[in-house]
């Protein structure tokens, strides 16, 4: 009998959840406020997070609550900076039309749900196959107690490699851009301190100044930021036991250095983190990363084959190969959220009355 009331509770808060999540993005699609929807992802990605847990994938979880609710939610505001705070008004054609399709499609995977397994079925394929293996080979093979750092990070390396891939290319769609080194006026324009368009232009600020925040703000971030930073190498670090790992990492140490800037200005950060660091840091994780996997090739053994770092003891090598490749995770990916963050505040914008 206990077990069925638990049962019907952990029904009632999944149910309370999801009505939650469905409020939300009917919210989400009828407001205009730029502000007020970015405000509104956040919250969304945060009850989505608190729905993963209450479902076991805690990894998953983690990773929504760090991308989604936090350095997200950061970035899409820099990006408002850079707009109206007011989207235009839908022709209501088009509003049916998005409407429809939403339907439609939010049909089609509905119905797909009725040929899926029942949750926690242990016959189900993700319960059998190459996953139960996964779960009884983990522990004599990779020595790592989290099943989802082994499967991530040995088992299927190449995958991981190819996914930080992806990250770099991102970042460097965003340099090509925006540029993170260079000063940008509202128009995508690098002015030349010698031009005299430029300097006769009205005046310009910084998305991000610092002349109006209070003292405390500045001391409570000191405080703050060694805290983000050192939970953030405890999640790099602690990874092969819990959940965590490089990606999620790297957006912590990342939101560590948006906060300062928020409240230390763009000037501070580039100071600290210079531009031309992050650039390099968005490419040398993928070196590290892909590194080792030339050094396994050398050594006599396949791409990403850790056994062979230490041949006395591949449960070490294991160890070892998957420390130095959450190193190039944590590195790329922090590195990457460091360039969009810096290609949107560092452009200009002109102050007109209309816009603010």
């Amino acid at each position: 009998m206990g077990l069925d009331v638990s049962f019907d509770i952990f029904i009632v808060i999944d149910l309370i959840i999801m009505s939650m999540l469905l409020v939300v993005g009917i919210a989400l699609v009828r407001l205009n406020n730029l502000f007020a929807v970015v405000m509104l992802y956040g919250v969304y990605s945060l009850l989505a997070a608190i729905w993963f847990v209450s479902l076991d994938a805690v990894d998953v979880a983690f990773t929504e609550a760090a991308v989604g609710a936090g350095i997200s939610t950061v970035l899409m505001l820099g990006a408002m900076l850079l707009t109206s705070r007011e989207a235009k008004p839908t022709p209501a054609l088009r509003r049916w039309l998005s409407l429809g399709v939403v339907g439609v499609t939010g049909m089609a995977l509905f119905y797909a749900t009725f040929d899926m397994p029942n949750f926690g079925d242990a016959n189900s394929p993700a319960n059998s196959y190459v996953g139960l293996q996964y779960m009884y080979d983990t522990i004599t093979e990779v020595g790592v107690p989290n099943v989802v750092t082994a499967i991530l990070a040995s088992y299927r390396a190449f995958d991981t490699f190819g996914e930080v891939v992806v990250v770099l290319t991102a970042g460097l769609g965003v340099m090509l851009i925006l540029g993170i080194g260079t000063t940008r006026t509202r128009d995508g324009e690098s002015p030349q301190s010698g031009d005299e368009t430029t300097q006769s232009a009205p005046p310009v600020t910084t998305v991000l100044a610092t002349e109006n925040h209070h003292i405390v703000l500045q001391v409570v971030a000191k405080i703050l930021i060694p805290i983000i930073v050192l939970y953030a190498l405890y999640v790099q670090f602690h990874g092969d036991y819990g959940p965590g790992g490089g990606f999620q990492a790297g957006v912590i140490f990342a939101s560590a250095v948006i906060l300062y800037s928020l409240i230390f200005g763009m000037d501070e950060t580039r100071r600290a983190i210079p531009a031309k660091v992050v650039q390099f840091g968005t490419a040398l994780g993928v070196l590290i990363f892909g590194g080792l996997g030339l050094v396994t090739i050398a050594m006599g053994g396949k791409f990403l084959d850790y056994d062979v770092l230490t041949a006395a003891d591949p449960i070490l090598g294991q160890h070892v190969g998957i420390l130095i490749i959450e190193v190039g995770v944590l590195v790329t990916v922090a590195s990457v959220m460091l360039s969009i963050y810096y290609g949107f505040a560092g452009r200009y914008r002109e102050l007109k009355d209309q816009d603010w």
